[in-house]
């Protein structure tokens, strides 16, 4: 028998949408740079390599953000236990939507993500940096 999905990818979205901060690529580049605010990019390490990033932003795989914010894992990051905005992008605006819904589930506050985004960073003039990923070792 097959599966049946009750719910799909699109109201996962829109749910989150309703339940976040959205900022426009304009709200969100006017935050760049800021001591308050990260940017969390949670794009895969391939599209980073291939596309670049957005400099210093902090790269959290989607797939480990979770454990990364979580502050009794054993995979938790500092970052995400300081007093701070954290302001989700991925590619296009839909991981990022998920990812910012998790972290405020979580507790994370305040917590956005950018409509569109690296995409339409990228497209509007925002700045971009090759990724230049840590050596081993």
């Amino acid at each position: 028998m097959p599966q049946t999905i009750t719910k799909g990818y699109k109201a996962l979205i829109a749910e989150a949408n309703a339940a976040i901060e959205t900022l426009s690529i304009d709200a969100a580049k006017a935050l760049h740079g800021r001591d308050d605010v990260v940017l969390v990019d949670i794009r895969d390490p391939r599209e980073l390599e291939r596309d670049g990033k957005v400099p210093g932003a902090f790269h959290c795989p989607r797939g480990m953000l979770e454990f990364w914010i979580d502050p009794e894992s054993p995979y938790a990051k500092p970052l995400f236990q300081e007093d701070k905005k954290f302001v989700f992008f991925c590619a296009g605006g839909m991981r990022s939507a998920l990812a910012a819904r998790t972290a405020q589930d979580m507790g994370l506050k305040p917590v956005a993500h950018i409509e569109g985004g690296f995409g339409a960073w990228k497209k509007t003039g925002g700045p971009v940096e090759d990724w230049a990923p840590k050596a081993k070792g």
